[in-house]
């Protein structure tokens, strides 16, 4: 009867972790990250040096620009000048502003899109881009530089679709914000804790091993859910945005990818930890 009941604390405890570690992380994510203007913009801000951003914005740039230009056939040859103009001005430090200036209104279009009543896309407005890219030409005299148009261009970086889909999740996120990462740790602690204390030799180790493996599962499963949240984004992201948007993405859950080794790392180190306890154990008994 006994070894029927830890079995079962056994699997309950496992369950519990196995749920509470991706939950935590996600909710505490939310609250301390993707809410946090500051620490968005941090964390964003140096992808104004990212290869695919670079390439993305340059390339978007010269596709608007080249809407109302029309040098018959030097038009190939304008595009691919405005296209190296406009990736020599992304490695600028006045892109840099305008990039973190772009991030700050797209962190806000996050906090409407997902905390708001109606979704809308999140897009980073590359207008800024153009207007220094066409100034710069026009200070160097390019002839075909008045002609090109100054409008909303933009990188899409979660659609309005997606949005709707995800803002109920994420609502719920946010109300349990750091509690569940600290619900966690303090359930960690008591049990093994307790198990030491007061389950005799063999208890310890064991619950030790059981509480590495929730941990591992957990992470496992966070690991995953940032995986396929990567691809549920992009899916809906205009093809010409999607390497850029992946960058942002990228770096908004690396947080949680390195919260996931972190813990699986813990998890393995208790997993085997309390079998090599539970056998030193069951060799002195």
């Amino acid at each position: 009867m006994r070894t029927s009941l830890s079995a079962a604390l056994s699997a309950v405890l496992l369950v519990v972790l196995a749920v509470l570690v991706p939950l935590s992380a996600l909710s505490a994510w939310v609250d301390l990250e993707l809410d946090d203007t500051d620490r968005y913009l941090a964390t964003v801000s140096p992808l104004a040096s990212d290869e695919d951003v670079r390439n993305t914005v340059a390339t978007l740039v010269t596709d608007e620009a080249l809407k109302n230009i029309d040098v018959g056939p030097l038009q190939e040859t304008v595009g691919r000048f405005l296209h190296e103009t406009a990736l020599s001005f992304t490695g600028t430090e006045a892109f840099q502003h305008v990039w973190d200036s772009a991030n700050r209104a797209a962190h806000r279009a996050v906090t409407a899109s997902l905390h708001g009543e109606s979704g809308q896309a999140v897009t980073i407005d590359l207008a800024p881009v153009i207007e220094e890219v066409k100034k710069e030409l026009v200070d160097d005299g390019v002839p075909f530089a008045e002609q090109i148009p100054v409008h909303r261009t933009s990188v899409t970086v979660l659609s309005a679709d997606r949005a709707d889909e995800l803002r109920s999740s994420f609502r719920w996120l946010r109300y349990c914000g750091v509690w569940p990462a600290v619900g966690t740790v303090v359930l960690l602690v008591l049990v093994l804790g307790l198990a030491s204390v007061r389950g005799g030799p063999r208890a310890g180790p064991t619950t030790a091993a059981v509480a590495g493996g929730g941990l591992v599962l957990g992470a496992a499963l966070l690991r995953l859910a940032v995986a396929v949240g990567r691809n549920q984004v992009l899916d809906q992201v205009p093809g010409t945005d999607r390497n850029a948007a992946a960058a942002v993405y990228d770096a908004l859950t690396a947080s949680l990818r390195t919260t996931a080794w972190t813990v699986l790392l813990v998890g393995a180190v208790l997993a085997v930890g309390g079998v090599v306890g539970r056998s030193l154990a069951a060799r002195r008994g």
